[in-house]
């Protein structure tokens, strides 16, 4: 049976939900709070995508950014494990590009491991570039950061 995924606007009640998320997907998660006071601003862009056939429906993936002025910084980008693969992160940051743009964005970056393969995929595909480094970046374990701009959406 395939999902049926409906992508939204997080709100503030989202930040529990997204907070536990968080944990499942990264070794320095994100707090409620850090995720609460980022929703409510109106200088950010946060979107939720929820599998439908789930009663409740169910947060699977989410993606965030902080915007100034015409260009986004992508802070958050997560899919729930059960759900990779399903092209999901591809239909949510679909919409996260086109929603940017309706706010006059021009520009995007954002940092990734250099071991998530993945995410350096998808990125590549909606035209991010390699630009540089930041050494040791990750503190769980070391990792360098790949910092990636997108500078014609």
């Amino acid at each position: 049976m395939a999902i049926r995924i409906e992508i939204r606007d997080m709100v503030p009640d989202d930040a529990e939900t997204v907070a536990e998320a968080e944990k499942i997907c990264f070794a320095v998660p994100w707090s409620r709070e850090s995720f609460w006071r980022d929703i409510s601003n109106e200088n950010t862009l946060y979107l939720i995508a929820e599998d439908k056939q789930k009663n409740p429906a169910t947060a699977v993936a989410y993606m965030g950014a902080w915007l100034h002025g015409d260009e986004a910084e992508i802070t958050n980008v997560a899919v729930l494990p059960d759900y990779r693969r399903q092209k999901i992160g591809t239909h949510l940051l679909t919409e996260f590009v086109n929603r940017l743009k309706a706010r006059g964005i021009t520009a995007m970056t954002l940092e990734v491991r250099p071991s998530n393969t993945a995410a350096l995929k998808l990125y590549q595909k909606f035209g991010f570039k390699e630009v540089g480094r930041r050494k040791g970046y990750y503190a769980d374990n070391n990792e360098d950061a790949i910092i990636m701009w997108n500078t014609k959406i």
